[in-house]
């Protein structure tokens, strides 16, 4: 398992479901996480997002959070993967047998393929806030927080 500080690790699930359903251009191909911040970098985009669209998805992924669902996992099949996510991120080395996919979901919000540790309920996350966005290469970056009077930011 990949360890990454668990709450960023499950705000960015939560950014790439919102992102993924409002825009059509998938999840992230890139993402940087760290504690204190992170980024995440989409391709399909035209142009840098307005500050309406920052403070939608600032909402959108805060809602999300506040409605404290639970973290859950379970392991499929590579072929069962295959048909439904896309895999290619996953490791080599982590697709070794066919019952190798595991699948991390966020309530009935979100689903995917996934390495990664996550805390066991959104309630743990804190508040998702988005610290700057930029458009080059014809890639969109976001960078982003948390804020939570637990966590050290």
């Amino acid at each position: 398992m990949k360890e990454y500080f668990a709450p960023m690790h499950t705000a960015e699930h939560i950014l790439n479901g919102f992102m993924s359903k409002k825009y059509g251009n998938g999840r992230s191909f890139s993402a940087h996480l760290e504690k204190k911040k992170s980024k995440c970098d989409y391709r399909g985009f035209t142009k840098n997002l307005s500050p309406e669209e920052v403070l939608e998805i600032e909402e959108n992924v805060n809602a999300v959070i506040r409605q404290n669902l639970d973290i859950s996992e379970k392991i499929i099949t590579k072929s069962e993967a295959e048909q439904i996510f896309d895999i290619s991120r996953i490791p080599k080395e982590d697709l070794q047998n066919e019952f190798s996919v595991r699948i991390v979901s966020v309530g009935d919000f979100d689903s995917c393929p996934c390495i990664g540790n996550h805390v066991k309920n959104t309630s743990e996350i804190g508040i998702f806030k988005i610290i700057s966005t930029s458009f080059e290469n014809e890639i969109l970056r976001i960078r982003f927080k948390l804020i939570n009077e637990n966590l050290v930011n």
